[in-house]
């Protein structure tokens, strides 16, 4: 690395992880910060969108949660090798800071920089610690937490910055909310970046049980699984809506601008975009969670009055049709919902982690000069 100070990013799995991470390495840069993304090679599939100023190192990884039996005997084997590897170089190049996102693909960097004694940090998107953020919560000098209030070990103290944001996303936060009327009207479906088979499978029966005079306006995006899209794009066929289906959207922050309604996983990073553009939704916790960290994710928006959260073991077309017609139906209200979930965003998070990474750079570089 060059005399610059330097900042080295774990995460990896998803874009939950990695979308505030790539906020985070962004404005850092804009600092003329040295950034480097430890990761995976699952999560380097999610770093097409880092800068290429972006170095990406590729460590050995593994989750214990996939891959079977034999997988789950491997996995130590695999993170002790990118934790030795990861321990090496940075003992070499000396980061200023090491900040960690979560997911496996984040164990071998923050391993290695408690082993080396690195200024670090912790950042976790969720209402609840993932196991690898859990881990190392004691073992890191400042935990920022992206969802207030989380759920942190005892004796931990965290600090409240948000989930930070890419600038794509940013550049929409003023976007204005039109509220449902008798014109076009987008509705958007996101299931995370796996997507989400209850929504596949819910989603458009619910839309097709729509009155007409709703229907004849509707414009949907939605997001689903490559196994699920034909399914999905027959019903709305059948139905006669107007309807994009993909696996993947590229440009998730222009579709929210032009939202009336989001439908949604409660994803930590789903979340801060609807709230940073301010935008009503209906959110569906994943069930399956183990620590039911999106039903956590979700409360804040449901509780102040900006979404409504549904069971999606529980949840029936027929149910859902129903809360949509009322919001498409009811534009005060839809209006409402919207300006209330502009306030609950924190446009400033990425600037809160910046202020707390600059900030453990100056006060631990202090103490090793004393």
């Amino acid at each position: 690395m060059s005399g610059r100070k330097s900042l080295v990013i774990a995460a990896g799995g998803t874009g939950g992880h990695m979308f505030p991470a790539q906020a985070l390495a962004e404005e850092m840069l804009d600092l003329d910060w040295d950034v480097t993304l430890s990761t995976d090679e699952r999560g380097a599939r999610f770093a097409g969108g880092f800068p290429e100023a972006v170095k990406v190192e590729i460590v050995d990884s593994a989750t214990f949660a996939r891959g079977g039996f034999l997988g789950k005997l491997t996995a130590p084997w695999h993170l002790l090798k990118g934790v030795v590897k990861a321990t090496f170089k940075m003992a070499r190049t000396r980061p200023t800071v090491v900040a960690g996102f979560g997911g496996y693909p984040a164990f071998p960097a923050m391993a290695a920089a408690w082993i080396t004694r690195r200024p670090r940090l912790l950042h976790e998107q969720n209402g609840v610690l993932g196991r690898v953020n859990r881990f190392f919560a004691r073992r890191v000098h400042v935990v920022a937490c992206g969802t207030w209030p989380t759920t942190l070990p005892r004796g931990v103290k965290g600090i409240h910055t948000g989930n930070p944001v890419r600038g794509s996303v940013l550049a929409r936060e003023d976007a204005q909310y039109i509220a449902p009327g008798d014109y076009p009207m987008s509705l958007l479906v996101m299931g995370g970046s796996q997507g989400a088979r209850v929504l596949s499978e819910v989603v458009p029966g619910a839309i097709a049980l729509l009155p007409p005079e709703i229907q004849q306006y509707l414009r949907v995006s939605q997001q689903a699984r490559p196994e699920d899209m034909g399914h999905v794009q027959t019903i709305y066929a059948n139905a006669g809506i107007v309807a994009e289906v993909q696996p993947f959207f590229h440009d998730v922050p222009s579709r929210l601008a032009e939202a009336q309604l989001v439908i949604s996983r409660a994803g930590a990073s789903s979340i801060a975009d609807i709230s940073v553009i301010g935008r009503p939704s209906i959110l569906v916790p994943l069930a399956a969670a183990l620590r039911d960290e999106q039903s956590a994710n979700a409360r804040g928006l449901v509780d102040a009055g900006a979404a409504i959260s549904m069971n999606e073991k529980t949840m029936t077309a027929l149910e859902l049709a129903q809360v949509i017609h009322d919001i498409l139906t009811e534009p005060t209200r839809a209006q409402a919902m919207a300006d209330i979930a502009k306030t609950y965003g924190k446009p400033e998070a990425t600037q809160s982690l910046v202020l707390l990474v600059e900030e453990l750079a100056e006060t631990r570089g202090r103490k090793r000069k004393s």
